[in-house]
């Protein structure tokens, strides 16, 4: 692993090392996992990675990270009432899976727990990349999560949520949905809490031939958590993906995309929300392939930065070079609301195809004077109008969502932001 290689560890990886080596034997598995989960940790005992890693070089794991709590066998999280009504909530709570859920007709479900005592989920703990931090510590240290598989034509009508929740200390959970040909279903993903914790979750999504897939990710930790998320999806022949995550708390936020247009005339859809204050520090990075004939791919990605908050925003379209016809475009935009506030993006396209139709734009600016004149012309008192044009410059994004009550609830999220940091 290409990171800062050194024997003077920080005091967060030193603590890490400890906690690792205490924790292992009391975590699931035999010793075929145990000998994973050592060897995904073992490219995290090198040092966390820094800014001369090329996927971290706006997010210096190894100075941000200033420090780790101990995991806390005690705390505890109740679940969340659910995002959307009527949704089937399947919690994990510092690490640990509540019971199952009633039985979701066209669903198998199992937890992560059993699936690692029973050897089933060996193969997923390692890291997908040799710079792949975030993938390292949720193998080392995934204790609980859900497996989930729709059966093959099923329509899911209500809609299904994850709550990853921590009550202080460590929460590492994982997160695996299998769809079958020509299924439906919307997925919610929250990652919140009430302590001071370490937070890491992987979500792997296999979305099979003409299914549909809405999966929204809802990040809402205090500022005195760091939190570790990621996504790996593979999208078959004539499928969809959609994707949508709003960022609204947290200390330090990492949320990786790591997405394969596997399948022939498929499509992905990243829509993205980052509302940051006070001196959070967040970074979204995507790295899309596409590998197959014919498919389109679009990212829209809005940020709203004040106070000292730094976000990042890189992404990556990779087309192979039998993927001719691919169809990509990616977009980031930010408004910037204070002077100490900074965002960083970095788009890239690498395109090995010689029929293809890609672009990329990224934009940052303050609200536009004119606009906020013509409100206030009007009779519109200043703070409202700069409100008004900040929340519109983000709804534009979340009204997208073909679904009414999706949108509602999004709305509210942001409502509830402005509240506090309008």
């Amino acid at each position: 692993m290409n990171v800062h290689a050194t024997t003077n560890h920080t005091p967060a990886e030193r603590a890490l090392i400890d906690q690792f080596e205490t924790s292992l034997p009391g975590l699931p598995g035999d010793a075929t996992v145990a000998a994973r989960r050592t060897r995904a940790f073992d490219t995290l005992r090198k040092g966390l990675p820094t800014r001369k890693v090329e996927a971290w070089h706006y997010t210096d794991l190894r100075r941000l990270l200033a420090s780790v709590p101990s995991p806390d066998a005690k705390a505890g999280a109740a679940a969340l009432a659910p995002l959307l009504e009527g949704s089937t909530i399947l919690s994990v709570a510092n690490g640990k899976a509540a019971p199952l859920a009633d039985h979701i007709e066209g669903v198998a479900l199992t937890t992560m727990r059993d699936r690692l005592m029973a050897g089933e989920a060996v193969d997923g703990l390692q890291p997908a990349t040799a710079d792949d931090a975030v993938g390292a510590l949720n193998s080392a240290f995934v204790s609980d999560g859900f497996r989930l598989s729709v059966a093959a034509g099923a329509v899911i009508d209500r809609p299904i949520e994850f709550q990853n929740l921590q009550a202080g200390g460590q929460s590492h959970a994982r997160f695996a949905v299998s769809v079958g040909a020509g299924a439906r279903a919307t997925i919610v993903e929250r990652q919140t809490g009430s302590g001071e914790a370490l937070v890491s979750s992987v979500s792997e999504i296999d979305v099979g031939d003409d299914a549909e897939i809405t999966w929204l990710i809802v990040q809402e930790q205090p500022d005195t958590v760091t939190q570790l998320g990621q996504i790996n999806a593979t999208i078959g022949k004539n499928a969809k993906l959609t994707v949508f995550f709003m960022n609204t708390g947290g200390k330090l936020v990492r949320q990786e995309l790591r997405i394969v247009a596997a399948g022939e005339g498929c499509e992905f859809k990243l829509r993205g929300v980052n509302l940051l204050a006070g001196s959070t520090h967040c970074d979204v990075t995507m790295v899309l392939d596409h590998d197959a004939y014919g498919a389109t791919s679009t990212e829209t990605v809005r940020n709203v930065i004040t106070d000292r908050a730094h976000g990042v925003f890189q992404g990556q379209i990779r087309v192979d070079r039998e993927a001719q016809k691919t169809d990509a475009k990616m977009a980031c935009n930010t408004l910037l609301l204070s002077d100490e506030g900074q965002f960083s993006t970095k788009p890239e396209l690498e395109i090995f195809a010689d029929d293809v139709a890609c672009g990329h734009g990224a934009t940052v600016t303050e609200i536009e004077r004119q606009h906020l004149f013509y409100l206030m012309a009007r009779g519109v008192p200043e703070k409202l109008a700069r409100g008004l044009l900040v929340k519109a410059f983000v709804a534009e994004v979340i009204e997208e969502l073909d679904d009414d009550a999706v949108v509602e609830a999004l709305v509210a999220k942001l409502d509830a932001w402005f509240v506090e940091h309008g």
